[in-house]
């Protein structure tokens, strides 16, 4: 497995790294965005680069490596698709912020948090990654966390009240779960001007970094 390729689907843009690359590729993608037309993009961008497994960062759940829902802000045909078969080289797939916050994590109790188009939460504890999904909870007046963290909280709010929210959710989310470190990643997260305590802003390239932890058992042999 000496070449990686890692895929970070995101709700505007596809971003690959392989392996030795310095600088990302970026695809567009968008709600029309098909699992058969990512790989035919991906496969298309990547002709002239060799890479032997892939890695990819899904924005909905996984489990046991397989897409459980349809991502939100995507086109369809995910669940179910052999990602194996069409790129013809092996393949691992997980939740696109728990691939981030596995490249951001240090130690201890750590919840990541990405601030996207959407909402992305994962904790690791001890170095156990457990993918988690509050972007769709109940957060208050009808509305998820998702509703006024996401990208869509952010234009409705506004920058100043959608930071204030953002500060009362981190806050009250390290209390509860009792984390060491929170991380705030995703596009948006560079709008804060201001960090609750303990709290860090993650890079997007750690979500690449993570991709290539995935493999790094089998790199290792």
């Amino acid at each position: 497995m000496s070449k990686i390729l890692v895929i970070d689907v995101g709700g505007t843009h596809v971003k690959l790294l392989v392996t030795g690359m310095k600088v990302p590729i970026k695809i567009v993608s968008g709600p029309s965005l098909t699992a058969k037309a990512m790989v035919k993009k991906v496969t298309a961008a990547l002709k002239n680069r060799p890479y032997d497994a892939v890695s990819i960062g899904y924005p909905a759940p996984v489990v046991h490596g397989h897409p459980l829902r349809e991502p939100f802000n995507l086109g369809g045909g995910w669940v179910g698709f052999n990602f194996r078969q069409a790129f013809d080289r092996p393949v691992k797939i997980i939740n696109d912020a728990a691939m981030q916050a596995l490249g951001s994590y240090q130690g201890g109790r750590m919840l990541f948090l990405s601030l996207g188009t959407g909402l992305g939460s994962t904790m690791i504890v001890d170095g156990l990654l457990q993918p988690m999904e509050l972007a769709h909870l109940p957060y208050k007046h009808g509305k998820t966390y998702e509703d006024y963290l996401g990208l869509r909280g952010l234009k409705r709010l506004g920058r100043k009240e959608w930071q204030r929210q953002v500060y009362k959710v981190v806050t009250e989310l390290r209390d509860a779960l009792e984390v060491q470190q929170v991380v705030l990643g995703g596009g948006n997260a560079k709008k804060l001007k201001k960090l609750p305590d303990h709290t860090t802003l993650g890079s997007n390239d750690n979500a690449f970094k993570g991709g290539f932890r995935m493999w790094a058992k089998e790199q290792a042999r």
